[in-house]
């Protein structure tokens, strides 16, 4: 039996960056909902941060669903 090492460091760098690009659209988002929950207190309506927290929460759901996907059906 014999490893491939490049395929296995070739799949580790890939889960690691797409586990940071989760993480970091998960953190966009959170400080999105953040900034406009501290512009609705101060009064103005804040459209822009809930379209970017939108956007962030369906493309780390989507990242998600498709990594289950490849693991239950691929």
């Amino acid at each position: 039996m014999s490893i491939k090492w490049a395929a296995l460091a070739g799949t580790a760098g890939v889960s690691i960056g797409i586990t940071l690009a989760v993480v970091l659209l998960f953190a966009v988002g959170v400080a999105s909902l953040s900034r406009r929950a501290a512009g609705a207190t101060a009064g103005g309506r804040a459209l822009a941060p809930l379209a970017v927290a939108t956007t962030s929460f369906a493309a780390c759901a989507a990242a998600i669903a498709y990594g289950l996907y490849l693991i239950a059906l691929g």
